[in-house]
């Protein structure tokens, strides 16, 4: 009831308001950008006083207020999409499928459509704004027919606008996806709302007049193919004719129109804008810093308290905001700092620091058994791999970071997107985890070898709930090999004892069922032979790296947390409720460093991603596992420099204190 409740009251009380706040303000800054829409698309430099009266006129019209009205509406709507699509946690696509998929998704149609629709009403109310001969969708035929009657014509020209503001509406939404403008990102430098907003005005301006050539080449190149089909489609729909005197636009006289094409390019900035200024708006208010009380005196309020904010799941945007409010009090706020070191009364139990850092060093260790899996996928890529003397035993680091580890796991562990790790199919709860940087198992380059080595081991065998390393596990096929295989392959059979319990004949497969299994192999070898499927199902080091590390702003901020109590607690900490912890902490860390270490040794890890084109999607996560390899660095050189020699009465294992010493000599 608690993580409800607590999930409920920052959404009602805070994120809606925020949200709402971010929507009024593009409202109104709506005029200022439509009043600059109408100076340019009245643009006149011989007849700049005919210009501005016709500016003024249009302003003050009825149409544009109606239009003004319809505007108002299409950017609360467009605030509504975008408070429900946004995520904190971008969704990276491993693969050119995973893409697909994306795009193909039904809720991302929805979206799509819903942005179409929303981009005709902008096409319409520009085209209304423009006025002449884009105002009206018919108008009277100048030729009579055979019986000596007018009929109304189609105006392809505002026909033209309409087609144009939903097809950038489309690929606005497409782009979307692609660009993940709907991934929230968090500023590492406070600033205010109106100091980011100002900053990142002229590259929203920018980035709509770009997007917007290139959204205008690609529909005046549509436009020309296929031009005739919603020409002909609005005729027959609405009974109206097409003037015979007039060009038709889907031809290269009718679209090498210079004014036509300006006005076409001038709509498309003024639609990505004011949706871009939107979502700016948007991530300004969202992601300003809340402060959350680290205690409360009354009991209602526990659940906004910090350490009970910390440990809940849902919405996402509340955890990270929390992990952001602890970096900012461990560095700038000694009387919340101190708040975090207190004692409950009566009792004298130091729950805050307990349950802030307890829920600070579950993220490091769930990233750390992230990385160990994913450093174990890649060194198999589906092959067995060969055992060396070393990999038969756990090193004294590994296992004393297993028990530190395991001991300050909640229930709860952030994860990456599910594009990460996908289970394989039949696998149990501890199976292992298969990494987005190799294919998966059930797709058609799933090797065999790799699904044997990941299959859940027999729960009657002597190694089940025992053994713990990869290593080991890998094994199981040799060592529980039948007596014919081991005198084959010349080692001695097996004793009663390692060998598994034989399983019911009831128990086998039917000859049907074995049937559909050999053909359903046969066509997964036969289109892991096609090129085109292997370009499109093939993982994709970069981006599977990228996924990795997604969520890694809010280990930043455990590690940045983390290290800065640590360091106050030398001077502030009254009661030593630091120093009871401070073994596993370091462990933590020390692990987490290793794991990065062996992360950045893969070739396509240190490589830094290509600079993207001009863009409004936010591309922050694509180095947030650079950003924490030296937050890390610097997390465990501020403890060491702050407690120097005192931590050789830490108890570490030997190969931790090794490592540590190398921080305490500077020589990492």
């Amino acid at each position: 009831m608690f993580a409800a409740d607590s999930g409920c009251w920052f959404t009602q009380k805070v994120l809606c308001w925020r949200a709402a706040a971010s929507v009024a303000w593009s409202v109104l800054l709506l005029p200022a950008s439509t009043a600059a829409f109408v100076v340019l698309s009245k643009l006149s430099v011989l007849h700049p006083v005919q210009m501005f009266a016709d500016c003024v006129s249009v302003l003050l019209s009825a149409g544009s207020v109606f239009s003004f009205v319809l505007l108002a509406g299409v950017i609360i709507m467009v605030g509504f999409l975008t408070f429900e699509y946004y995520t904190v946690i971008p969704s990276i696509a491993c693969s050119k499928v995973a893409l697909l998929g994306q795009l193909l998704h039904p809720r991302q149609l929805l979206y799509c459509l819903a942005h179409g629709v929303m981009g005709v009403v902008v096409g319409w109310s520009c085209a209304v704004t423009i006025g002449y001969r884009y105002e009206r969708l018919a108008y009277l035929c100048p030729q009579k027919d055979r019986d000596g009657l007018l009929h109304m014509c189609l105006n392809e020209h505002h026909l033209l606008l309409l087609l144009e503001g939903g097809f950038v509406g489309l690929s606005h939404s497409l782009l979307g996806v692609i660009q993940n403008l709907n991934y929230v990102s968090f500023g590492t430098v406070q600033q205010h709302k109106y100091l980011c907003f100002k900053a990142s005005l002229p590259l929203a301006a920018k980035c709509s007049a770009a997007q917007a050539f290139y959204s205008v080449r690609n529909f005046v190149l549509l436009y020309f193919f296929l031009g005739h089909i919603p020409r002909a489609w609005m005729c027959k729909s609405l009974s109206l004719h097409l003037d015979s005197s007039a060009h038709p636009l889907d031809s290269i006289s009718g679209l090498l129109d210079l004014s036509l094409l300006y006005l076409l390019w001038i709509s498309a900035t003024y639609l990505l804008f004011s949706w871009y200024m939107t979502l700016l708006l948007f991530r300004i208010f969202v992601t300003e810093a809340y402060s959350f009380p680290v205690q409360s005196t009354f009991t209602e309020e526990a659940p906004q308290c910090l350490p009970k904010v910390l440990s809940e799941k849902q919405p996402m945007i509340l955890k990270f905001l929390a992990l952001q409010d602890l970096s900012l009090l461990s560095q700038h706020s000694p009387s919340r700092r101190s708040q975090v070191f207190s004692l409950s009364q009566p009792g004298g139990h130091p729950h805050n620091w307990n349950a802030i850092s307890k829920e600070c060093l579950s993220l490091l260790a769930d990233l750390t058994q992230r990385l160990v899996s994913y450093h174990e996928t890649v060194a198999t890529n589906g092959r067995t791999k060969s055992l060396s003397s070393g990999s038969d035993r756990k090193t004294s680091s590994e296992s004393s970071g297993t028990e530190d580890l395991a001991s300050c796991r909640p229930t709860f562990l952030m994860k990456t997107p599910a594009s990460v790790f996908l289970r394989s199919v039949g696998a149990g709860p501890q199976s292992p985890l298969t990494s987005p940087f190799t294919p998966d198992l059930d797709s058609p380059f799933a090797s065999p070898t790799l699904r044997q080595l990941t299959s859940p081991v027999d729960p009657g065998s002597p190694w089940h709930g025992v053994v713990q390393s990869p290593h080991v596990m890998r094994r199981a096929p040799k060592l529980w090999s039948t007596s014919t295989d081991s005198q084959r392959n010349g080692s001695p059979p097996a004793s009663p004892a390692t060998l598994p319990t034989p399983k019911p004949e009831s128990s086998k497969p039917s000859f049907l069922a074995q049937f559909f299994q050999n053909r359903r192999e046969q066509v997964k070898h036969f289109m892991a032979k096609r090129m085109l499927v292997m370009y499109l199902f093939t993982k994709l080091p970069e981006a599977s790296s990228q996924a990795l590390f997604a969520d890694g702003q809010a280990h930043i901020w455990a590690l940045d947390g983390l290290s800065y109590l640590v360091q106050a607690s030398f001077t502030e900490d009254q009661f030593g409720v630091v120093q009871t912890t401070l073994p596993s902490i370091l462990s933590s860390m020390l692990l987490l460093q290793e794991a990065v270490d062996r992360h950045f040794k893969l070739p396509h890890a240190s490589s830094k991603p290509v600079r993207s084109t001009i863009s409004l999607g936010d591309s922050s996560h694509k180095t947030l596992r650079f950003a924490l390899r030296a937050t890390l660095k610097t997390a465990i050189y501020r403890i060491t420099t702050t407690f120097g020699a005192h931590l050789h009465a830490v108890q570490l294992s030997a190969e931790h204190r090794k490592r540590l010493q190398h921080f305490l000599e500077y020589k990492e």
